[in-house]
């Protein structure tokens, strides 16, 4: 996705330099998948590099949900949803659990909202970009109910559950950047739990989010640890994490 981005806006202003025809493509989007795949940090990046690439004035990342769009009263939630779409105009608007604007029934004023969104979309004139986010199953039924809303998201992007591999790579790297090794038996206890939590789950796996708890609590145990073995002028043990605190 990224490439492909960067390659369009990059031979554009390329054509544009050299007098040749370019054509203005929407740009919103629309990540589907469970918590913790990275949808945010993939919505922020977007900033960024429309931001370098001269697409984006500003590039600032706003992350919003229904509470910050929807109003109690007739009026106040286009007035609340331009007021959001004011403060990410140049930048990029992310609405998280995006189908939660279709709750409430037919006197819901999240209809409104979604009106108001389209209505910028379509006057915007790539003024910002506006990435809606949530559950695949929830989004593909939102996308349903508002027909209009396909052919303004021509990005669709489905970000799936990590795979193991995936996951302790995330979990060294957590571990890296706070200073911290672990033993090989630490790993494989690790991996146990998050299979088991994968398994029994009865909502969907939180992937990235799960293994940040997992390892924040890992550490909280250490240090329980290391104060009750007062082992704590040991730096191999001040740094290492084992079975035992997993």
């Amino acid at each position: 996705m990224v490439r492909e981005i960067y390659a369009w806006v990059h031979i554009n202003r390329c054509r544009e330099k050299h007098q040749l025809k370019t054509e203005a493509h929407s740009m919103h989007m629309i990540f589907k998948g469970n918590p913790g795949t990275g949808k945010t940090t993939a919505a922020r990046l977007v900033g960024r590099l429309l931001k370098d690439l001269g697409y984006l004035s500003k590039g600032h990342f706003i992350e919003a949900e229904r509470a910050d769009l929807v109003g109690e009263y007739i009026g106040q939630t286009a007035q609340k949803t331009r007021e959001l779409l004011q403060k990410a105009h140049g930048g990029v608007l992310f609405i998280d659990e995006a189908y939660a604007l279709n709750r409430g029934g037919e006197k819901d004023f999240g209809k409104e909202a979604v009106d108001t969104l389209v209505k910028a979309m379509d006057e915007g004139n790539h003024s910002f970009i506006l990435i809606l986010a949530g559950y695949s199953k929830e989004m593909e039924q939102f996308i349903t109910l508002n027909p209009g809303l396909p052919s303004r998201f021509p990005i669709q992007l489905d970000f799936p559950d990590f795979s193991m591999d995936q996951m302790m790579m995330i979990a060294e790297n957590m571990l890296q950047s706070r200073d911290y090794v672990w033993t090989i038996d630490a790993k494989e206890k690790l991996k146990k739990k998050l299979d088991d939590q994968k398994g029994r789950a009865r909502e969907p796996f939180s992937n990235g989010r799960a293994i940040r708890n997992a390892i924040e609590k890992a550490i909280r145990s250490h240090a329980v640890r290391i104060v009750k073995e007062q082992t704590e002028k040991d730096i191999d043990a001040l740094k290492t994490l084992t079975e035992r605190d997993f």
